[in-house]
């Protein structure tokens, strides 16, 4: 279990590094996961998220898992797959999407989970 709230554990962060990058810029949300500099940086952290939830699922943490709609998890996946294959046409709605709505309901079910 000690590797699984690892994980959890590094999904939290990357979470609050994506709040922390937005929240240290002068930009709103819209424009930074647009900028050339944030936006590499909001990327990686998703893909780092999604990989995350990747080891858990292989390492038979269904109970873990079973705290996330099946839709979240499928959509995380299928957004670092969409970053990681093509990264340049990677719609930026999607990516603000994530932000504003499933990272936040992540990052409340990861804090009850690790308490």
């Amino acid at each position: 279990m000690s590797s699984a709230i690892d994980r959890l554990n590094k999904i939290y962060e990357c979470i609050e590094n994506i709040e922390f990058i937005i929240n240290n810029s002068d930009l709103k949300t819209t424009q930074a996961v647009e900028d050339k500099l944030i936006k590499p940086a909001i990327r990686m952290n998703i893909v780092r998220i999604a990989e995350q939830f990747t080891k858990l699922k292989e390492d038979n943490e269904f109970k873990i898992l079973e705290e996330f709609t099946s839709e979240d998890l499928k959509g995380i996946s299928a957004v670092r797959n969409y970053i990681a294959h093509d990264y340049d046409s990677t719609d930026d709605n999607i990516i603000e999407d994530v932000i504003r709505y499933n990272l936040p309901i992540f990052k409340e079910i990861i804090k009850t989970l690790i308490k």
